[in-house]
């Protein structure tokens, strides 16, 4: 019963801004930290961000630091990713994950993540 949907993906033209949302069930974000990955066509899956369940400590990978900003409205059960300033190569799909055990140094690793959601497309095109 446990569920996470992602929204808010479409077309972009480069320089502009989305905002991700990932809405959570079954669960509250009280307890699970929530991390953002991509995947684009051909290439691995990539650690994208992650905030913190306890203390709202957020991480990011250097390629979206300063463009994308990650955060949490746990009235609301929902965790978003504001992308601003995007690039053709932010083209991917994204994907939201949870866990109860992510640890700081190693929330890049899809593996530290025990429940996904399926993913919404972003492109990045003129």
């Amino acid at each position: 019963q446990v569920q996470l949907v992602e929204s808010g993906g479409g077309l972009v033209q480069p320089g502009g801004s989305l905002r991700l949302s990932c809405a959570v069930s079954g669960f509250t974000l009280d307890y699970y930290d929530i991390g953002w990955f991509r995947q684009a066509p051909g290439k691995e899956r990539e650690g994208v961000s992650c905030i913190s369940s306890f203390d709202g400590s957020t991480y990011y990978a250097d390629s979206v630091k300063g463009r994308l900003t990650i955060s949490r409205d746990n009235a609301k059960n929902t965790v978003y990713l504001q992308m601003n300033s995007l690039k053709p190569e932010d083209t991917a799909v994204y994907y939201c994950a949870a866990g109860e055990d992510v640890y700081g140094s190693s929330w890049w690793l899809g593996s530290e993540y025990d429940y996904w959601g399926q993913g919404t497309q972003v492109f990045v095109s003129s």
